[in-house]
């Protein structure tokens, strides 16, 4: 058994929140370990003034992470899975998805009490082309402002910019302690969250069957499953932070109930459906909501996207 183990995190305030639960729940239930925390700075890190959807590429804010992992300078890495792309690098497994927190986006504002009462022209900010196109869908009459930064800099900007609102994750607030903030919880059949929203994700070398034996009991298998059928999803989708693209699974009565959509970058067109199946088929049922949103339009709206024909 290890005496030590060293779990790779990004800097940021979440970032750092996350991987201290992680830290905090392994001490706990083996105490005789000593676990520390390693600040690995990402290439989603060093670029801040630049949208995600611009800056291109996969793994912006786990690469460095896990090559760290796989020369051995740390036992694991504690990700966000929606910031995971669906190729995990040879020698690594993400093997443990823990308890997800609350998935669903919030509202914040210090004018407004929900999106039904921003006026015409208001002002709402977000990063994310997946909240734009949903936002930009039901309501036209808005400006969305792009928005990067941590959780900090982005409630900064709500006054320094005068924003009628911002959109934020609801799990990263709670796990911030900042829950109180939120002004409204967005309901997911308006604004359907990104692949993975809410749940960590836990990644070591695939031959370290120590580490693994560790992590084990943080394993959450409702989640596991419902992020895995969302991941098959994406990616069938090949999508990433260029894309709209949003699905959320989860179990009722034994069932795997998956929702998805696929959005252009204006929201004039979003095409969204919900498929179920049985849990041990995730994959399989995530695969196939993918391809019936393809043939009702999604295919047209990602070969724009792309610029290329999407099959």
């Amino acid at each position: 058994m290890k005496k030590h183990l060293s779990i790779g995190t990004r800097g940021s305030a979440l970032a750092l929140a996350q991987a201290t639960l992680v830290q905090q729940q392994i001490i706990k239930r083996h105490p005789h370990l000593s676990v520390d925390l390693e600040i690995i700075k990402t290439t989603g890190d060093k670029i801040q003034d630049v949208p995600l959807a611009k800056i291109g590429g996969k793994g912006l804010f786990t690469k460095e992470i896990e090559l760290a992992i796989l020369a051995g300078e740390v036992d694991l890495g504690v990700h966000s899975m929606k910031d995971v792309p669906t190729d995990v690098p040879d020698g690594l497994v993400i093997g443990i998805t823990t308890l997800r927190e609350d998935p669903r986006d919030a509202f914040i504002s210090r004018k407004y009490r929900s999106l039904e009462e921003i006026p015409a022209r208001g002002r709402i900010g977000t990063g994310s082309l997946r909240r734009k196109a949903q936002l930009l869908h039901r309501h036209p009459d808005v400006e969305i402002v792009p928005l990067r930064g941590n959780v900090d800099t982005r409630l900064r900007k709500l006054t320094e910019e005068n924003l009628d609102a911002v959109i934020l994750a609801t799990a990263g607030l709670r796990r911030l302690g900042r829950a109180g903030e939120i002004t409204a919880i967005i309901p997911e059949t308006e604004m359907l969250p990104a692949i993975g929203q809410g749940a960590l994700g836990l990644e070591y070398r695939q031959d370290d069957l120590v580490t693994q034996g560790i992590l084990e009991f943080l394993d959450d298998p409702e989640t596991k499953v419902a992020v895995a059928a969302e991941r098959a999803f994406l990616a069938r989708l090949e999508g990433g932070c260029q894309v709209p693209i949003a699905a959320k699974g989860s179990l009722h009565n034994g069932r795997l109930v998956l929702d998805g959509l696929i959005g252009d970058l204006t929201g004039a067109r979003i095409y969204r459906e919900q498929v179920t199946g049985h849990p041990d088929e995730a994959v399989a049922l995530g695969q196939h909501l993918a391809e019936t949103l393809l043939k009702r339009g999604g295919a047209q709206i990602l070969s724009e996207i792309y610029g290329r024909v999407f099959h």
